[in-house]
């Protein structure tokens, strides 16, 4: 049955150019779990962060399913030339990190899912630091939002945007092209704790759902084991410091 393309003139514009491109660079792997994407209302994908591309690659997988999926991005992006106007026009959610003005950003998106848009979150808040490319511990915003909203969450994992685009603006290896695997698993059930007082324990354990399911869902496509314990930012501030500290491993 073919899929329904969205609806807004600028998205549509702008997916004539970009898909072309990324068809050319990346030969996707996307046939299962598309399914688990609600076809009403509104919803959350969330997503593991291994390199800048992987919010391209995620736009693509949704909207080549039907959907207009809003990303959060650092509001630094929405000043620059060309790729502010193309986040404007698309109607990406600019993100204030680490201040108070970071809620505005979350009713935003609580805004748009309620109009039943998709809003695409990279939970961890930045590429991982992990030094086997596994998603790391994610920040609490995804969870106030879906808590607030009580739309589905639907975890998504992605792997093999890095072997196109490596981290941290690396150069680009654009051939041979490269296999990205993109799989959305069912809504994560976060029933029980819609009734309870949003504070860190609450709001933690949603986190960690979340994480847990896309963790495992990734750990299926690269078919090995994830670690035990997801490595945590906040315990290692080196890491934050300077990215010449960062883990140098870049997984084949």
């Amino acid at each position: 049955m073919p899929i329904a393309r969205p609806e807004s003139r600028a998205y549509r514009a702008v997916a004539r150019v970009v898909r072309p491109l990324m068809f050319a660079l990346v030969r996707y792997d996307w046939d299962g779990g598309a399914e688990n994407l609600p076809r009403t209302g509104g919803f959350i994908a969330a997503a593991n962060h291994v390199t800048e591309l992987d919010a391209v690659t995620l736009a693509h997988y949704l909207f080549d399913h039907g959907f207009e999926p809003r990303i959060l991005a650092k509001r630094g992006l929405f000043t620059a030339p060309l790729v502010g106007s193309v986040l404007r026009a698309t109607r990406m959610i600019p993100v204030d990190r680490g201040t108070a003005a970071a809620a505005r950003s979350l009713e935003a998106a609580a805004e748009q899912l309620g109009d039943g848009a998709c809003v695409t979150v990279l939970p961890e808040g930045t590429l991982t630091r992990d030094p086997d490319l596994w998603p790391m511990e994610g920040k609490t915003g995804l969870a106030r939002m879906a808590l607030t909203s009580r739309l589905p969450v639907v975890p998504v994992a992605q792997w093999g945007a890095h072997r196109v685009l490596p981290r941290y603006g690396r150069l680009p290896r654009p051939f041979p092209r490269k296999r990205v695997t993109i799989v959305a698993g069912p809504p994560v059930d976060l029933s029980d704790l819609y009734d309870r007082p949003l504070d860190t324990q609450v709001l933690r354990e949603a986190t960690n759902r979340v994480m847990d399911a896309i963790t495992a869902q990734l750990a299926q496509i690269r078919a090995e084991q994830a670690p035990a314990a997801r490595f945590d930012l906040r315990k290692h501030p080196e890491y934050e410091a300077k990215r010449t500290t960062y883990p140098p491993v870049e997984r084949p």
